[in-house]
């Protein structure tokens, strides 16, 4: 979101997953689209077999989506920008780039074009690893197709210069004028079914919803006001504003509890437990913080060092809205009636509000949507009425009869112009040594999700994948003396797992991957605390660890 709002005024995909169907040209990076997005991933499938699109494959795994590929880059973990550099400079080095879409369109080329001048493809090859030849040729074909999109996930923005990879394939389009069309595009996909609706409302450090800055005079006052915050009579509240200042993000949030400035910690819908980076260190901070409240559906690893647990409605128990990876806003039905004690969000909030002294009187999700519309002006058109007689609406939808808006950016940018970035290249935070010599990466499998709060405890996806495993190359496993199957240990600066040994060239030689769905062999216990300077996302995809084979298994299906 970062990459994007600062480079073309907009911080989401910029257009729909049926304009996969439009596309000749399909670059996807940073995603393990089959596993993390299958259904999407199946138009990009459909797109290859069906209409002959050319898929370009930029991962340093050979994962499924490899057999579809026209071509298959597979870059050193972390030498992302390198590669884009590259293409970069092949493209304005054969003229393949649109001087009258940059001229139009777009600003900041010269400084650009200049930082890539010395990116040929000799020196990309060598810092990448991926031939010269093979390069060249991603570079050629994606800007010289009619139609050509970009899609990426967190392979591309967990990593200290994550902010940097996104501006970089931001610059690809610009220099192809692969932006503001049907077909075309840079399309980020969310890790999670709501995310981009939580940023839309505002659930970022430094914005109010509608990404409206938070240390901007006028929104503030526009928020006080329509919140109700300047009436006479608010009794305890009757003092309160709207803060000024930007707030923390999740890591700096877990500093700032072990530096004494955090006493109180509200989580909701989250495990960190599981997902942070370095659980020791998460661990040490929830525990010394004064008061934690947690929000969920299941009692999970960081409900159980909670003072407080506030059991929450799933998202089949209630009504609501999420807002999908393409803008899309869809309504949500409750199909059962919550368990026990839980309740909706937003029932729950409204109560500690009130018992807070506030005076809020929703009655309805409905109603809360109203609102919304009212100060989120690309929610401007939208209510549970529209909703309820189609399949969503996607925003910018600005006025009760806007149709939505199925792609970003067209005649111009939400910003004005375009802007192309300096990226220059930066080695991954945590290099591999003799103590630690190989690189591990993080994901997910097809059949958990995120933390496991939900896949889990399913008896039927549990048996699918029942433990962790550890992916490693043939080769590796040779040198180390490894079993397929086998227990191994596996190491880093902050912490040991145990996991099954998945022996497949799957994963480069050098590089090992795991999954951070189980608790009993928590990834994140071995991954460290370096952040993206400007996102604050951690470098979840380069730490340092060695491999160590143990002679008996302590695991068990």
């Amino acid at each position: 979101m970062a990459g994007l709002a600062t480079t073309l005024g907009s911080g989401a995909m910029t257009n729909s997953i049926a304009d996969i169907a439009e596309a000749q040209v399909i670059l996807v990076t940073g995603s393990n689209t089959t596993e993390a997005h299958p259904v999407l991933a199946l138009q990009m499938k459909k797109a290859v077999v069906e209409r002959g699109a050319k898929l370009i494959l930029a991962d340093p795994r050979r994962i499924e989506l490899a057999q579809f590929a026209h071509l298959h880059l597979r870059q050193r973990p972390g030498s992302d920008i390198a590669l884009f550099n590259t293409m970069a400079h092949v493209i304005l080095a054969e003229n393949l780039h649109r001087p009258d879409f940059i001229a139009e369109r777009t600003e900041g080329f010269e400084a650009f074009a200049e930082s890539v001048a010395d990116w040929t493809p000799e020196r990309g090859a060598r810092v990448t690893g991926v031939p010269a030849e093979d390069i060249i040729a991603a570079a050629r074909l994606y800007a010289t197709a009619e139609r050509a999109s970009i899609f990426w996930a967190m392979g591309i923005t967990q990593h200290v210069t994550g902010t940097d990879n996104v501006k970089a394939l931001v610059n690809l389009a610009l220099l192809t004028g692969h932006v503001g069309r049907p077909g075309t595009g840079l399309n980020p996909l969310r890790g999670q079914n709501n995310v981009q609706g939580a940023c839309d409302m505002g659930g970022l450090p430094n914005v109010f919803p509608s990404y409206q800055k938070v240390t901007d005079p006028e929104a503030r006052a526009k928020f006080e006001e329509a919140w109700g915050m300047t009436t006479a009579d608010r009794g305890p509240l009757s003092a309160v504003r709207l803060d000024t200042q930007v707030g923390l993000t999740v890591t700096e949030i877990m500093d700032a509890i072990l530096a004494g400035e955090v006493r109180a910690l509200y989580i909701m819908g989250e495990n960190p437990m599981l997902s942070d980076p370095d659980l020791h260190h998460a661990r040490e901070a929830l525990e010394a913080v004064d008061f934690l409240v947690h929000q969920d559906i299941f009692l999970n690893e960081t409900g159980q060092l909670a003072d407080v647990v506030l059991p929450a409605a799933s998202f089949a128990e209630k009504w609501g809205t999420f807002t999908n990876t393409e803008r899309r806003v869809q309504l949500i039905r409750p199909a059962l009636s919550p368990p026990g004690e839980a309740r909706p969000d937003w029932e729950i909030i409204t109560d500690l509000a009130n018992r807070l002294g506030a005076n809020w009187r929703y009655e309805s999700p409905a109603e809360i949507m109203d609102e919304i519309a009212a100060v989120t002006p690309i929610y401007g058109g939208i209510s549970y009425k529209r909703l309820e007689s189609n399949g969503g609406l996607q925003w910018p939808c600005p006025t009760s009869d806007h149709p939505g808006t199925p792609y970003l950016h067209r005649g111009k940018f939400s910003r004005g112009r375009g802007l192309f970035s300096v990226t220059p290249y930066l080695e991954p935070a945590e290099q591999p040594d003799d103590e630690y010599p190989f690189v591990l990466s993080t994901g997910r499998v097809l059949f958990h999700w995120h933390g496991g709060t939900l896949s889990r405890r399913s008896p039927g996806l549990d048996s699918l994948a029942p433990v962790a495993e550890v992916e490693i190359h043939p080769r590796d496993a040779e040198r180390l003396g490894l079993q397929d199957g086998q227990s191994v240990r596996v190491a880093s600066r902050r912490g040991e797992v145990i996991a099954r040994a998945l022996i497949t060239p799957r994963s480069p030689q050098g590089t090992v991957f795991m999954t951070f769905h189980y608790a009993e062999a928590a990834a994140n216990l071995l991954t460290g605390r370096h952040v993206d300077p400007v996102a604050k996302i951690p470098e979840y995809k380069v730490s340092a660890v060695r491999v160590e084979p143990l002679k008996e298994s302590v695991l068990t299906s």
